[in-house]
């Protein structure tokens, strides 16, 4: 089983969905996480790992005050937002298998068949809390949310039933608590593990250490009939932590940020990809991702410049990818170290298009090539009509500003064919492959 194959409702389950937020809802849940409970079952009879099944439902503190303070579409609004921001953490930071299903009122379930450490589960948790109090702007006024989530590893054998009732009952007592954010079913906050300071100072060895590693997500290109062929892959830092298991680039960079090391990291991380990549074969595109601490970095064009010659990857072939979040860090700078880059030879990705403010200046001052679009850009395309107008309209203007676009997370066959028949250039999900190491994707190169 893969990712793409739970992003939607269980089969048959396809009118059992939210219709706010277009999750599924409790109910469409239960039949698949009773199926990861059997499954971990019999891995564990067979030698498997422990049992791998985890799950979270979080509440949102007193919301029904936003409804009274703002109106309930703002509350709506606000659902929305908090329901793509879990789905967007969770595409960045579970390998596995997952789901997200919408509850009564604000509450949120997420159930992932992803073997990890209880600290893990606990730094994911506290990751979610993190974006959903993020402030949300709307014409009302600028919300602020305060979630409380309840956390758990299924037992073997337990029943969807027990686990959902554990979840609930937990969730209800860390509503009614002022300190905690993240409580456990069994009633602690987390077991022994790492502290935030042993974090940083655990990541300054990493690199030596060879805990960092680059996984590769396909990109395919795209005809309008549907045919394409394999035209590179995205790179994407994991951390293979000795005692927290494997962390995902968004929460080791949140980690370097703390400890003041994105600069190292980035050099490592870009330095190994693209040696990875000169293995290649000609003609197949690598993209990296670019954070504002990256930009701000005044050596970062050499560093990146002495990377490319150091491992022979030629320039006209990388692509960085940055997000609104690094523009809007220092616009001016952005704009400086980015046509730097252009003027190499080295293309530019707008990445995460339509998960922000969608600020338009950006399309007409920066040297960008692509337009790359946010999941929830596309998570609808082949079941609302306006969803499809949404990305028409994108592709079109896209086209008029000589950019190509890019689909992110393509997660069925359906949304494959739709971004193909409206003129996306490219795409990369779960529909084809998920990332993996850098020789597994030399092994599929040399396949192709």
């Amino acid at each position: 089983m893969t990712p793409h194959e739970v992003l939607s409702a269980p089969d048959g389950a396809h009118s059992e969905r939210d219709p706010l937020t277009g999750l599924p809802t409790y109910e469409a849940v239960r039949a698949r996480l009773t199926q990861w409970v059997e499954e971990g079952i019999s891995a564990h009879a067979t030698g498997g790992a422990i049992p791998r099944v985890h799950a979270l439902m979080l509440g949102i503190r007193r919301f029904e005050t936003i409804n009274l303070a703002y109106g309930e579409a703002a509350g709506d609004g606000a659902l929305v937002e908090v329901a793509g921001r879990i789905c967007h953490l969770a595409d960045e930071q579970l390998d596995g298998p997952w789901l997200v299903a919408r509850g009564p009122g604000g509450t949120f379930l997420l159930i992932a068949d992803e073997a990890c450490s209880r600290e893990r589960w606990q730094l994911f948790a506290e990751q979610i809390a993190d974006r959903v109090t993020q402030p949300i702007a709307r014409r009302s006024g600028t919300l602020r949310l305060s979630p409380r989530i309840a956390v758990l590893r299924v037992l073997a054998g337990e029943g969807a039933e027990s686990a959902l009732d554990r979840l609930a009952q937990t969730l209800a007592v860390a509503q009614r608590d002022l300190a905690r954010r993240v409580v456990w079913v069994d009633g602690e906050t987390t077991k022994a593990g790492r502290t935030a300071a042993q974090l940083e100072a655990d990541l300054l060895h990493a690199i030596d250490k060879g805990e960092i590693e680059v996984h590769f997500q396909p990109q395919y290109t795209l005809s309008p009939d549907g045919a394409e062929h394999l035209s590179g892959a995205e790179a994407l830092a994991r951390w293979n932590h000795p005692k927290l298991g494997r962390i995902g680039a968004g929460a080791l960079f949140v980690i370097a940020e703390r400890a003041d090391f994105v600069a190292p990291l980035s050099r490592h991380i870009a330095e190994a990809a693209l040696q990875a990549a000169s293995q290649w074969p000609d003609g197949l595109r690598m993209s990296l991702n670019v954070t504002a601490a990256d930009l701000a970095e005044g050596s970062f064009t050499f560093d990146l410049g002495k990377a490319l010659g150091k491992t022979g990857f030629p320039t006209d072939r990388l692509t960085l990818e940055v997000t609104e979040q690094v523009l809007v860090a220092d616009m001016a700078l952005a704009e400086r170290s980015l046509s730097d880059l252009a003027r190499l030879g080295i293309r530019i990705a707008l990445d995460d298009f339509g998960a922000g403010f969608c600020n338009f200046h950006y399309l007409k001052t920066l040297p960008l090539h692509y337009l790359k679009l946010d999941r929830s850009m596309v998570d609808g395309i082949t079941e609302d009509p306006r969803d499809l107008a949404v990305l028409r309209a994108i592709v079109a203007m896209a086209k008029a500003l000589d950019l190509d676009v890019i689909a992110e997370g393509i997660e069925t066959e359906g949304q494959r064919l739709a971004v193909a028949r409206e003129g996306c250039a490219c795409y990369q999900g779960f529909v084809r492959a998920q990332p993996m190491p850098a020789a597994a994707f030399l092994a599929m190169v040399s396949e192709v």
